[in-house]
């Protein structure tokens, strides 16, 4: 029985995030994809123009996970400071996704890697809303005076990565929510508001 193409879609696109986080995007290649699948590499190609697009897709679906629980509507203030304390507790259970990212996002570094685009975009504008979150933050005498929001967002996007990469070499080493809450409020002087 042939499976509709939204469903054939999904699975491969499950499938090739599973094999890039395991291997690398360099290292996976399309036709390890489409035995994994049960496809031909033609078949795949059938639904994704390249392995390229097919690393899009991760990416996007990557994306609108991201999105889904975040709502529709951003937290301001220290609020968002606490929702990325709480995407890294949610991350915890979703170590597939989290390997991806962490994979791709070395990878990409590299000459003419096919996501090094997305992944300078998404640094910028993850940048940008940690910026915006503190100013905003600042404006209600949220936080003390002396943070400066450009290197503190610095500062809490490389902790967040780099707890990821030490959680991903040794489960269980690191308490990856609470290191993340530690950094923010030694570098803002405040509490953030409780989850929830």
């Amino acid at each position: 029985m042939r499976r509709p193409p939204a469903e054939r879609r999904a699975e491969i696109l499950r499938i090739a995030m599973e094999t890039f986080a395991e291997r690398g995007y360099q290292s996976a290649s399309l036709a390890e994809i489409a035995a994994r699948v049960g496809l031909t590499q033609a078949g795949v190609l059938h639904y994704f123009s390249s392995k390229a697009s097919l690393l899009t897709g991760v990416l996007d679906l990557r994306d609108s996970t991201d999105i889904d629980e975040l709502g529709h509507e951003r937290p301001r203030g220290l609020a968002f400071l606490r929702h990325l304390v709480e995407t890294t507790r949610r991350n915890t259970e979703r170590e597939g996704i989290v390997r991806l990212y962490t994979v791709l996002a070395a990878e990409s570094v590299t000459a003419e890697h096919p996501a090094q685009a997305y992944f300078r975009d998404r640094y910028r504008g993850l940048l940008a809303l940690v910026v915006e979150a503190l100013e905003e933050a600042r404006a209600r005498d949220e936080v003390a005076d002396d943070v400066d929001p450009p290197t503190a967002a610095r500062v809490i996007v490389a902790t967040m990565d780099g707890l990821q990469l030490q959680w991903l070499l040794e489960p269980g080493s690191v308490d990856m929510a609470r290191a993340t809450e530690v950094v923010i409020v030694r570098l803002i002087g405040r509490d953030l508001p409780s989850s929830g």
